[in-house]
């Protein structure tokens, strides 16, 4: 922990309150342009929001019509399509869409997804519409994006984000093969689909599966996890998660069953859940979905503060909510040797820099929660493909597993281990295929932005490394094929 004397000078000399998301994010971004001496036309031309569409439209709810506002921005379409979800919340505004769309430009760059950057946001909150609310909404505004083509397979590409889900993208195809019966790529409109309507298996999970493959390749590097102030595996380490949405959830469990982390607490809306024994993730989201709450869940303490347990002394925190969560007020008492960022911009700008003066190691964001874009790169590619991964390389894949497991039985005189055979046995199936293609990814990016971070001076941190790497790649791009 930092000392308090110390965190008071730094909140003193601050002329206002901490960046706002966007802000944070072209701050860091200045921060890469300044390593790279970029031209500042070059900057700028990056930097800037591509465009921004606002609607206010008219739908049918069991209450009435009602007027709703919503955004689809496209920060970049260097590459083409431009990629970001669509999230529903009641709080969500244009800056907020805008900083997203960004983000989304540098994190395609850095895991090497040939997209440009994007997100939506309608502003409302789900959990006070029924379902058939919801679909009229969700239409009426997938007709106005749709008619301005910011939904198109080859243009603009959603997927799911805060508060919608396969069922909101699946709605989005019905509504766009309506206005366009002719486009035999409809289902590429959008990813994070149903299976049974063109998704991938993997893709629900993608998110929290990558910031679990991001935190494995970080403890295969001893000097790395030195530096966090840790040892050893992620076996045996205390994990504080915050949000127990789609990716908390998924990000947690693995952690858990897999890789042996103890998830000493729980973050939700309606308080925390702490004990150092650990909790169960898949209990305490059944008791989340049976009563709508952490509050009452045997075997815990509650704490009504949730977000104080921000604060708890762990070896990796986990933020999987919203942004701004770790900020310059609360920076100074956070406790944790290491931070991966499952959600996008949990800390900002302020508490980035007291976070890094104090030691504390950050994973970034537009790293550890890139599973989501990566999996739905897998998921486009297979629309466009109409053929499902895997389809024509699978019997063959096969047929050499049997062959291998012959020559080894030859070899070892006809005793082979079951779980050997059992392994070389697996059905390679498109889930692990798909399994596969995020964790080689994962695994290059963190190599890509760890290689600048250790081989300059002028990068402080993995956060700058990213940036770096990202935003050079764009550069590139402009500068071989931009007119």
């Amino acid at each position: 922990m930092l000392d308090p004397d110390w965190v008071g000078q730094w909140q003193e000399t601050m002329q206002a309150a901490d960046s706002t998301f966007l802000e944070g994010v072209n701050k860091m971004f200045q921060q890469a342009v300044a390593i790279l001496d970029l031209p500042p036309v070059l900057a700028e031309q990056i930097r800037e929001c591509n465009s921004v569409y606002e609607v206010r439209f008219p739908a049918p709810t069991s209450k009435g019509w009602r007027v709703f506002r919503g955004w689809r921005a496209t920060h970049s379409e260097h590459a083409l399509p431009a990629k970001g979800g669509i999230r529903y919340a009641p709080d969500v505004h244009q800056d907020e869409v805008e900083a997203l769309a960004a983000l989304m430009t540098y994190k395609c760059a850095l895991v090497d997804v040939p997209f440009g950057g994007a997100k939506g946001g309608l502003r409302i909150d789900p959990r006070e519409y029924t379902e058939d609310d919801l679909k009229a909404i969700t239409v009426r505004f997938a007709r106005e994006l749709i008619k301005k083509d910011y939904i198109h397979p080859a243009l603009n590409v959603p997927a799911p984000d805060m508060g919608t889900g396969p069922r909101e993208m699946a709605w989005i195809v019905e509504a766009y093969r309506q206005v366009h019966p002719e486009d035999i790529d409809a289902a590429a409109c959008v990813t994070g689909k149903p299976v049974e309507l063109g998704g991938v298996d993997g893709r629900t999970e993608a998110t929290g599966r990558g910031v679990q493959y991001a935190l494995q390749e970080f403890f295969r590097h001893p000097e790395d996890v030195r530096d966090a102030r840790l040892e050893g595996t992620l076996a045996g380490k205390r994990v504080v998660l915050q949000g127990l949405g789609n990716v908390g959830y998924h990000a947690g469990k693995f952690l858990e069953e897999e890789d042996g982390a103890v998830i000493t607490a729980i973050i939700e809306r309606d308080g925390a859940l702490h004990s150092a024994k650990g909790l169960h993730v898949e209990d305490v989201r059944e008791h989340l979905r049976e009563t709508g709450r952490v509050q009452g869940f045997p075997g815990a303490e509650y704490v009504s503060d949730g977000r104080a347990l921000l604060e708890l002394d762990c070896d990796i925190l986990v933020p999987a909510a919203m942004e701004g969560q770790i900020t310059s007020e609360n920076a100074g008492r956070i406790r944790a040797r290491l931070i991966a960022e499952a959600a996008n911009g949990p800390v900002t700008y302020e508490a980035h820099q007291i976070l890094r003066a104090a030691g504390v190691m950050m994973l970034p964001d537009m790293y550890v929660n890139a599973g989501g874009v990566t999996v739905s790169y897998f998921e486009w590619t297979r629309n466009l493909a109409h053929m499902r991964h895997g389809r024509m390389q699978r019997k063959m894949m096969q047929s050499r597993m049997d062959a291998a497991i012959d020559v080894l039985r030859a070899v070892s005189k006809g005793e082979l281990a079951p779980s050997l055979e059992a392994r070389l046995r697996h059905d390679v199936d498109e889930l692990a295929l798909v399994r596969s293609g995020l964790e080689d990814t994962m695994l290059e990016a963190y190599q890509r932005i760890r290689d600048i971070w250790r081989s300059r001076d002028d990068v402080p941190c993995l956060r700058t490394a990213a940036f770096v790497s990202a935003v050079s790649r764009i550069a590139d791009y402009y500068r071989r094929f931009a007119l």
